[in-house]
């Protein structure tokens, strides 16, 4: 049976991470589900400079996001886990209390009532109460909130190595392995005393 991975990507900005996801995970052994929203279809042509069809192209099986009986709907459909990035507000409230409306959230409640990993990138700034409420409900749910936050202690050279190393953290949580460089501490003639 092969490994696989389900991918959501919703309408939050920031496209770019679950297309990046996609990209990765091209050079792996996972097959590849991905579930994109109508509204992810929208922004992937608006932000992303993408057609639709290049990023369907990048999985092994595209489900429509209104099929809710789609293998991925389903606990007996073994799966390493889901990422969803970009990860609505809508999503991310749906999915805390348990409201499966559509196939990501209804994928994404299969992964966590399985005990399967569930990486959440969520697109939002500033968060208000509300955001942060659901992010509590899902991560006592079991799910991991993996905001987008880029990471400048490695020095990257552009946004390119940002946005990769970035989408490459977020699928080490489903123990997907990405070459990146580790970060290796600070010289020691260097730390403050």
């Amino acid at each position: 049976m092969p490994k696989r991975i389900v991918i959501g990507m919703t309408g939050a900005t920031g496209q770019i991470y679950g297309i990046r996801a996609l990209q990765l995970l091209q050079e792996t052994e996972y097959e590849v589900h991905l579930i994109l929203s109508n509204a992810g279809k929208i922004n992937v042509t608006q932000e992303a400079d993408y057609e639709v069809s290049e990023v369907t192209d990048l999985a092994d099986v595209v489900h429509d996001v209104k099929n809710i009986g789609a293998e991925t709907a389903s606990g007996s459909f073994q799966t390493e886990g889901m990422l969803i990035a970009p990860c609505s507000m809508k999503t991310l409230s749906n999915i805390a209390h348990g409201s499966s409306g559509d196939l990501i959230t209804r994928s994404a409640d299969v992964a966590l009532k399985e005990r399967r990993p569930l990486v959440l990138m969520p697109r939002e700034k500033p968060f208000n109460r509300i955001h942060l409420k659901n992010m509590l409900e899902v991560t006592d749910a079991g799910a991991i909130v993996f905001p987008p936050f880029p990471s400048f202690y490695q020095g990257p050279m552009n946004l390119d190595d940002m946005i990769t190393r970035t989408t490459a953290r977020a699928l080490s949580q489903l123990s997907v392995r990405i070459e990146v460089d580790e970060w290796e501490g600070l010289d020691s003639t260097n730390e403050t005393q």
